[in-house]
């Protein structure tokens, strides 16, 4: 994981963790790339994306995949997050 992690991406780590047991994950703060466009908030933290491997992915499809972060994340997406771009995986893939 990045060393620039604010309270928004420490959220999105801890919930990850406690939800999909990841063996891999990078949560990547993409807000600067984004200063300007819409739903840049100017807090630095409404755009992420999350490359994420676990063994809950096994067997699921790309859409069940995100579903399964989407539920572990809760409220953020859509209240503090105005972007997520979700790269999931099962280990070995």
């Amino acid at each position: 994981m990045e060393d620039m992690t604010g309270p928004v991406a420490r959220e999105i780590t801890e919930r990850l963790n406690a939800a999909l047991s990841p063996t891999l994950l990078d949560v990547i703060n993409d807000s600067a790339h984004h200063h300007g466009h819409a739903g840049h908030d100017g807090s630095g933290e409404s755009h992420f994306t999350v490359v994420i491997e676990s063994a809950a992915f096994a067997g699921q499809s790309r859409l069940q995949r995100q579903r399964l972060v989407l539920a572990a994340l809760g409220d953020l997406p859509g209240q503090r997050v105005h972007a997520l771009a979700i790269k999931a995986r099962a280990p070995g893939e």
